[in-house]
């Protein structure tokens, strides 16, 4: 693994499930590691690991953030805005569906106040899924966002070269965003990933593994990395 002492990095949605994955892997990596999201930093603890509470969708709170700990080198945002719609598109609650897009607000947020606080070697990645290329009924919402987040990738690499911006997209995850529990957990996780080509549900260390390699690769900009078994084969 790179060795990234000396790098600074933010990992925001970094106090649980993928993000906190990332936040572990590149504290593991020598990297000085803030992970933010709006839980109470109190109640997490990463071993060399600085915790601070922010909402993505307030630009305010985002340039204290920022600005405190700023030049940092790595941005990553995992943060999900809160609100997943699911369900037929015909019977959504339209406010749900807009909701949505919290995410991308965030994640364009975070971009574009986090630019100013990084250097030219930096490097961002943002988090997107595997429903923004193979949607499944009662998912329009989230593959929206994510058709959203892999565009606005695609979009602003130009732009702000030399900087690095890339997405991941996991598959399912074995993550605490699952709310069943026990055997049916495990039912449920091994229904929704039998028909992958790595038919299970990945590890947020897999995922964070993906992020490491977009970090690292000075030589990959405005691309989708995926972390998913192979769901999108099949």
């Amino acid at each position: 693994m790179t060795n990234l002492s000396g790098k600074k990095a933010i990992v925001l949605g970094g106090t649980s499930g993928i993000g906190l994955a990332i936040a572990t892997a590149l504290s593991e990596a020598g990297a000085h590691v803030i992970a933010a999201s709006r839980r109470d930093p109190a109640t997490v603890s990463i071993h060399n690991v600085k915790m601070e509470q922010v909402d993505v969708l307030d630009r305010s709170g985002l340039a204290d953030l920022f600005s405190r700990y700023a030049p940092f080198d790595i941005l990553v945002n995992a943060a999900t805005g809160g609100e997943r719609a699911s369900g037929p598109f015909s019977q959504m609650d339209l406010d749900g569906f807009q909701g949505s897009f919290k995410k991308l607000w965030g994640y364009t947020n975070s971009v574009r106040i986090g630019l100013e606080h990084m250097p030219a070697d930096g490097s961002i990645v943002l988090v997107s899924g595997y429903p923004a290329r193979k949607c499944a009924a009662g998912m329009s919402a989230i593959s929206t966002v994510g058709n959203a987040v892999e565009g606005f990738v695609r979009a602003i690499a130009p732009e702000i070269a030399p900087r690095r911006i890339n997405a991941l997209s996991p598959g399912i995850i074995d993550t605490p965003m699952f709310a069943h529990q026990g055997e049916e957990r495990a039912a449920f996780l091994k229904s929704a990933t039998e028909a992958n080509i790595i038919p299970r549900a990945g590890s947020t260390d897999e995922v964070a593994q993906g992020a490491m390699f977009l970090i690292n690769n000075s030589f990959v900009t405005g691309t989708t990395v995926d972390v998913d078994g192979g769901a999108l084969l099949t």
